[in-house]
């Protein structure tokens, strides 16, 4: 559950975010099931700076309180710079084990594994890294170059560049771009779930010539 507030409406947003844990509460007891506010967590986002606006310590679910925390996990999901450690040690113990047998089997069985194994945990949720700094993505990229030369036999020393394009792989910080530009996409054409969509109004750009000669762009929005 996300709320998005200003630092000032803070204690607004908390009582908006118990009421709708009441009616989550409400429905979920329709289905014979129970919200867990031990299992609960509650983390706020945002620049460091206006962090420190905050003084909201713990915030009312259900019967209970529960405290603010540093990191949440979330469908696999913590904090970045943690999501990032956890996908590079995962990744890299399946790389170690898959090196015990990777001379007995073929590079096109060894790259199925890989990505059965490995490129989709440097895919999962991966839209969410979307501008981290460029520490964390060479931290992810050397994990992905470390699978294409386990793949393909490449050694240290090679350029990895080739070695990826011969595995038809895009370097992780494409990777990302790509999964954000096929989301847009398909929340501009109505392809996506609806909460996507109807916060993407289609749009078009018109290209008009004006008396300097330059071209200038104008948003004409379809609907």
């Amino acid at each position: 559950m996300y709320i998005s507030t200003p630092v000032d409406d803070a204690a607004a947003a908390v009582d908006r975010f118990f009421r709708c844990l009441d009616d989550a509460e409400a429905w979920l007891s329709s289905s014979r099931l129970r919200l867990n506010p031990a299992k609960t967590q509650v983390l706020w986002l945002g620049s460091k700076y206006q962090l420190l606006k905050l003084n909201i310590q713990d915030v009312p679910v259900l019967a209970t309180s529960v405290k603010i925390v540093n990191s949440a996990r979330n469908l696999g999901v913590v904090t970045i710079s943690d999501h990032v450690t956890v996908v590079c040690r995962s990744v890299y113990y399946q790389l170690r084990q898959l090196r015990t047998i990777a001379r007995s089997l073929s590079e096109d069985a060894k790259k199925t594994i890989v990505q059965s194994f490995v490129s989709c945990r440097l895919d999962y949720c991966n839209a969410l890294l979307y501008g981290i700094s460029g520490g964390l993505i060479q931290r992810l990229q050397s994990v992905q170059n470390a699978a294409a030369r386990l793949v393909t036999g490449a050694r240290r020393r090679d350029h990895i560049t080739p070695v990826l394009r011969q595995l038809h792989w895009l370097p992780v910080k494409h990777r990302i771009d790509f999964k954000l530009a096929v989301l847009v996409y398909k929340s501009l054409h109505a392809l996506a779930p609806p909460h996507l969509s109807d916060d993407c109004p289609n749009s078009s750009l018109r290209w008009d010539v004006g008396t300097s000669g330059r071209p200038t762009f104008t948003r004409v929005p379809c609907r």
